[in-house]
């Protein structure tokens, strides 16, 4: 059994003037199932490469075990090697039969390792990946986000591997994957760092109970200080009345006062003065005490919407659809019929690769939005001048600086930079270009922007991948607040149990 032990570790970014990690310090051990859980942009997969020795910092890591990383880096041109060709270069030395082994328990046939790694989709790539990871000896394994883009079926897979395991970090954003495969969470809080034994569900409720107590605690410093600051006021009244009596008086209203009164006054002044600075002293000694009392206190800041409400009732329909591209023979998907009302929130839930976002992109079309080269066979109608807010589940398209994609969407900048900061958005990322942000702060710039689009129809495509968990429960307040009408692709249990009015399996 190892441990791993950070000493007073500070870290940033040469481009950056606030630091990632400040004299920070704490204890893992390597036989934890560890979940790390913190806001986008905090430094999750910073720490992983720290750990892996690829930046410079002050401070100690001291780690007694070899590190490995999940995902592998691929190039295109590793596109056309075999699975079982980049193992060696992902995992050296690595043996063939302990990732089949692994690969058995992913429920994957050994024959994807002698693919063109190309051909593999994003599952069977990710399922190849963790059974080299895991296919090693005594190393201790940073698995950073494992089941993003995968669908529900990959990730109850996913998952049940992950929890017959040990010896490993997993940055994840997904509460149901976290409450099922760790023992203990490593969480990056607002300005700490806290390890606690236990899965996100028995962290979240103590979290929730020690933010109450710190709330009341606050209530009833800031009432103590209200309290002191009146008496000090008072004082320095009294105080003042006093000293401006030294000099000057009515020998008719003050007749039993002469000039010698002025030293008696002086001393009860100055008397009065002492306590006024006693006051002042236990003021801001209290305030010490008790200053940040409320810095680790996670706000989820209310997130507002303004949906349009169309006049018709049904805004999408579809009677037998089936869509095919130009040079498939076989259709997407055939026999789709469903409908989407005013107020429903509709989760597509279905296999990778079986036609949610070609949906999407024919109810884009036969809107009138930017269509798609497929084509159609059955009914699919969409109400007239309908409104839609997208936000699409591929973010390389993202460029410039945020007033320039403030501009480019048609929304306020001044407004879209208040939502980013609700979705704590640091504000020194404001001046960066969208394409130096880490793919969780690119979601947040198209989240903002569809919530400040009108709308009377939110089509959101796989909008939570990367996103934080503080974060996607802002969205869940917000839905369950404003219910707009929606047709959304997310694989997140969690999210998907808690907002879903209808699910379509397709």
């Amino acid at each position: 059994m190892a441990r791993i032990q950070v000493n007073d570790l500070t870290f940033s970014y040469e481009s950056s003037f606030d630091p990632i990690f400040e004299h920070v310090s704490f204890m893992i051990d390597t036989s934890w199932k560890l979940g790390f859980i913190g806001r986008n942009g905090k430094g999750k997969t910073t720490f992983l490469n720290l750990l892996l020795g690829k930046y410079e910092y002050s401070g100690t890591i001291r780690c007694d075990v070899p590190c490995d990383y999940f995902p592998y880096k691929t190039s295109p041109q590793d596109g056309e090697k075999t699975a079982d060709e980049l193992m060696e270069d992902w995992k050296p030395g690595v043996e063939s039969w302990r990732v089949m082994c692994e690969l058995s328990e992913l429920q994957v046939d050994e024959e994807l390792l002698y693919r063109p790694f190309r051909t593999l989709s994003f599952g069977e790539k990710t399922k190849v990946m963790l059974a080299v990871l895991f296919a090693g000896e005594n190393d201790f394994l940073l698995i950073d986000e494992p089941t993003n883009h995968l669908d529900k079926e990959a990730r109850d897979i996913v998952k049940t591997y992950l929890a017959g395991k040990k010896g490993f970090i997993l940055v994840s954003h997904d509460r149901d994957l976290l409450d099922a495969c760790v023992d203990h969470v490593l969480v990056l809080q607002r300005s700490t760092i806290e390890v606690q034994s236990g899965n996100f569900s028995s962290w979240w409720e103590n979290k929730e109970r020690a933010d109450a107590f710190a709330r009341a605690e606050n209530e009833k410093h800031m009432k103590e200080i209200g309290r002191l600051k009146g008496a000090m006021q008072q004082s320095q009244s009294w105080a003042t009345k006093g000293e401006n009596t030294k000099i000057g008086f009515d020998p008719i209203k003050e007749h039993d006062r002469s000039k010698n009164t002025r030293g008696y006054i002086g001393a009860k002044t100055k008397k009065m003065e002492a306590r006024v600075k006693v006051f002042e002293q236990r003021m801001e000694k209290n305030i010490e005490e008790k200053e940040g009392l409320l810095q680790d206190v996670e706000q989820i800041r209310d997130l507002r919407l303004s949906p349009l409400t169309h006049f018709r009732d049904r805004l999408v329909e579809t009677r037998e659809l089936s869509l095919r591209y130009p040079d498939a023979e076989v259709p997407v998907f055939s026999g789709l019929t469903f409908e989407i009302r005013n107020g429903e929130r509709v989760f597509l839930q279905g296999r990778n690769g079986c036609g949610k976002s070609s949906l999407i992109k024919a109810i884009l079309e036969a809107a009138g939005y930017d269509g798609a080269d497929f084509v159609l066979d059955g009914r699919l109608e969409v109400a007239p001048h309908l409104q839609i807010s997208y936000i699409n589940q591929d973010t390389s398209h993202l460029h410039g600086d945020l007033r320039m994609h403030a501009f480019e969407h048609g929304v306020d900048y001044s407004l879209f930079l208040a939502v980013l900061r609700q979705l704590a958005l640091e504000q020194a990322q404001f001046d960066k270009n969208i394409e130096e942000f880490s793919e969780g702060q690119k979601k947040k710039v198209l989240i903002a922007t569809s919530l400040l689009t009108p709308a009377h129809l939110y089509i959101w495509d796989e909008p939570l991948n990367y996103v934080d968990v503080f974060s996607r429960m802002q969205l869940e307040k917000l839905i369950e607040e404003y219910a707009p009408t929606m047709l959304v692709v997310e694989h997140d249990v969690r999210f998907r149990e808690k907002m879903a009015t209808k699910v379509v399996e397709m």
